[in-house]
């Protein structure tokens, strides 16, 4: 992913407000200008954030855009995708008419991202990508059960998607959990503890407080890759060249993403 991240400006986007209700019978100019808006050609009012990127809808004959067919344009894509969330300038491509009609056919995504379920990181936005763009998979700390490896395997092996990508993020709840319970020695609820018990290897003994979940982050990240890389079928597509296994993780504070393995 980038290694060098473009400076982060906050920017706070401003709301359009709606015209006051009238009561009586509408004129005929507005009933022109509503009409206009419901069929999509009335034009966005003035005065949103420079920069904040507007979602206006494609027109509907777009055709759906190339997609990435190797693992380094797949990269390349969702880096291109992270800079433009990082900077306020989101595409949100994908999502007109004629990509929806063309979807309903089949779909080719480019890349598979095993994510975790933080609300604070859908992997569609933080990489702007649309419809069809992304095979995802979520769960508690990024991590693995046969659910998962059957659901990445899927995106893999029948749909030969180049690019399967472990995204983890700064200040993991799943990991700050099991990085407590392990130093508390106390267990963790329910099925929580499953998350706990797979994730607790990937511990970093040799840091303390913070430091220590944040280290442990990283190597779950580490850890995951390596469990993914070595499954057998998914290693023959990385023998093959057709398929890479790389681990990310997502910065809250900034939005960026960055390649850690």
């Amino acid at each position: 992913m980038n290694s060098d991240p473009l400076p982060h400006s906050a920017v706070t986007p401003q709301r359009i407000e709606s015209a006051a209700p009238v009561s009586g019978a509408t004129p005929p100019a507005r009933r022109t200008l509503l009409r206009a808006a419901l069929t999509g050609t009335a034009a966005l009012g003035a005065g949103l954030a420079a920069g904040a990127g507007s979602a206006v809808a494609a027109p509907a004959t777009a055709a759906p855009r190339k997609r990435p067919t190797t693992a380094e344009e797949a990269l390349r894509e969702l880096s291109e995708g992270n800079r433009r969330w990082r900077a306020f300038r989101e595409r949100h491509p994908d999502e007109s008419p004629a990509v929806r009609q063309a979807l309903t056919t089949g779909q080719h995504p480019f890349a598979l991202v095993l994510g975790c379920i933080d609300s604070r990181v859908p992997p569609e936005m933080v990489f702007d990508q649309g419809l069809g763009d992304l095979m995802t998979v979520r769960s508690g700390g990024q991590v693995l059960d046969e659910a998962v490896l059957g659901s990445l395997a899927y995106g893999v092996l029948e749909l030969g998607i180049p690019l399967l990508m472990v995204l983890g993020h700064q200040s993991c709840g799943a990991v700050k959990a099991t990085v407590q319970a392990d130093e508390s020695g106390a267990k963790l609820p329910a099925h929580i503890q499953y998350l706990a018990d797979r994730i607790s290897p990937a511990i970093d003994h040799g840091k303390t407080g913070d430091a220590r979940v944040d280290a442990t982050i990283d190597a779950n990240i580490r850890l995951i890759r390596a469990q993914l890389a070595a499954e057998p079928d998914l290693a023959a597509k990385v023998d093959s060249g057709a398929l890479a296994v790389v681990g990310a993780r997502y910065e809250l504070t900034t939005q960026r993403v960055h390649r850690i393995c």
